[in-house]
């Protein structure tokens, strides 16, 4: 059955980010629960601004929804969190998987562990096992809240408290903390026993999938260990902001069949060439 969506108009949601700028991240998450729940869901991996989130929204609304992606090649710390989320704040955390038949035919093209090939197929693989799932998931709801802090990455340095996310169907995108420090986030952890992932513990900063994230050595920027193989590439995956993946936008689009026609680049003329670098190959077969 068709459930009208609350969406926010441009004015409004500037109207709101300015009013809400300067609140605490409890007022912008009780003001939000107010207006959308249950239509409304935290998105976390279980790092540290996530849990932190959580935390506060299950103060104000034990109810809360949370939701996450499993892609598949997470470390088992971030499972340990999961069901220490669940015994601590008796929450059903919703958990999305990535479709099989994707992963399935892009391991059997380019393999398991694509990633570390270039800057593109890694972006091809975070598409699929976690843009993608993410998509679905945004599509029943009017807003969700993320853990996105300015100081995090350049990438997110002009992120709003309340704005309208127009990659994911025009809901309202919430990132309560936008204007905390990692110093903030940390206080509130240790000062309200918040359950937080251990691989912090172990001199992790930023924590993705296991293969795509090493610990950060001393003086690092605190995402150094996501992706540390890649040159001036983005410390991002996609969901918080769109990447342009070259040639493999076509592929994407022919391992995801013709549900997602049209949607991607037509690129074909730079997969059938070497330039990016790309050596001459053929397309992988739609999936079925």
């Amino acid at each position: 059955m068709y459930t009208e969506h609350d969406l926010l108009d441009e004015y409004e949601a500037g109207e709101l980010a300015v009013e809400f700028d300067t609140e605490s991240p409890q007022t912008v998450i009780e003001w939000v629960l107010g207006r959308w729940h249950p239509r409304v869901a935290i998105c976390t991996s279980f790092q540290a601004e996530g849990m932190v989130l959580l935390d506060m929204a299950w103060r104000i609304n034990p109810q809360v929804r949370v939701f996450t992606v499993d892609t598949g090649r997470l470390p088992q710390e971030t499972y340990d969190i999961i069901e220490a989320v669940r015994d601590r704040y008796k929450i059903d955390v919703e958990v999305h998987f990535p479709d099989a038949r994707h992963i399935e035919g892009m391991v059997r093209h380019y393999g398991p562990n694509l990633f570390y090939k270039s800057v593109e197929a890694r972006l091809l693989c975070c598409k699929l096992r976690k843009v993608e799932p993410l998509r679905g998931v945004l599509d029943d709801l009017d807003a969700w809240i993320t853990g996105l802090r300015r100081e995090q990455w350049a990438s997110r340095a002009n992120i709003r408290k309340i704005e309208i996310d127009h990659d994911h169907g025009g809901l309202a995108k919430i990132s309560p903390m936008a204007d905390w420090t990692h110093d903030e986030v940390w206080e509130y952890i240790h000062s309200h026993n918040v359950p937080y992932h251990k691989l912090y513990d172990q001199g992790y900063t930023s924590i993705g999938c296991t293969p795509c994230t090493r610990l950060t050595k001393p003086g690092e920027d605190l995402r150094a260990g996501r992706w540390w193989w890649e040159k001036n590439a983005p410390k991002e995956c996609g969901i918080h902001c769109p990447l342009e993946t070259g040639g493999f936008e076509h592929e994407l689009e022919a391992l995801l069949g013709d549900e997602h026609h049209g949607v991607f680049s037509e690129t074909e003329s730079l997969i059938n060439s070497k330039e990016n670098g790309h050596e001459k190959r053929s397309l992988p077969a739609p999936v079925d």
